[in-house]
């Protein structure tokens, strides 16, 4: 996948805490005087755009109709925001900060590369229901969003490079442990499960007949186990 900003600031700092406050220096300051309902009209705002910007494409999504939807008038979001890259910039920051703080919580927890794998797996597809707007948002719009000018996105970059590091350095471990086979690249066995994992935001759904966790289960059985029985047939021409 794809945190950070911390120049600029957004996302995850160095030592883990929060550093969203200066991201949101972008946004408009809540009236004097604001209460904890004005608190949570502003996270609604935030998932009910964020659904706009996953079903729409954040490009052909207007001011005016995340306002519409939520019943108010265009000047009243801005409220709350100052633009519409402001509640792009804290759909996707929020997830990401809860994706990496997770796994380095993992791996200060330790464990075999095998077993740290398995729970990054878990933690990967447990994202899907619970950030599954960011995610679509991620898949849809990364390029659009890196290519606006200044450097108000560049976190998404460092968090890309962030999150491949972790993955890769614990493939790497577990083939230098002999837990697993040294004849496969580490970048690229890394980005095939970044790949399988977020593009199954497009088809998995709450209701369906797999939660997260089966599907996950699912995923580490092929991943660990592969698919063929008996010899290993990947070589054979």
């Amino acid at each position: 996948m794809k945190t950070r900003r911390n120049s600029g600031g957004t996302a995850v700092s160095g030592d883990g805490s929060s550093a969203r406050s200066g991201r949101r220096q972008g946004s408009a300051r809540r009236p004097a005087g604001g209460t904890g309902s004005a608190s949570d009209r502003r996270d609604h705002l935030v998932k009910l755009a964020a659904e706009i910007f996953a079903r729409k494409g954040f490009q052909a999504t207007t001011v005016r109709e995340i306002a519409k939807e939520a019943g108010i008038l265009s000047g009243s979001l801005y409220h709350h925001f100052d633009s519409k890259e402001t509640i792009v910039d804290e759909v996707l920051s929020t997830f990401l900060e809860d994706l990496i703080g997770r796994y380095r919580a993992i791996l200060a927890k330790g464990g075999d590369p095998r077993q740290v794998l398995t729970a990054m797996v878990h933690t990967a597809f447990g994202t899907l229901e619970p950030h599954r707007a960011a995610i679509t948002v991620m898949q849809n719009d990364w390029s659009y969003l890196r290519s606006l000018p200044g450097d108000r996105f560049d976190y998404l970059v460092a968090a890309e490079d962030e999150v491949e590091r972790m993955w890769v350095d614990q493939i790497k471990r577990g083939q230098a442990e002999g837990f697993f086979r040294a004849d496969v690249d580490p970048k690229v066995t890394y980005r095939m499960i970044r790949d399988t994992i977020w593009v199954s935001v497009r088809w998995f759904r709450p209701d369906g007949r797999l939660d997260p966790d089966a599907i996950a289960d699912q995923y580490i059985t092929i991943l660990f186990d592969g698919l063929a029985t008996g010899e290993r047939t990947s070589q054979q021409g």
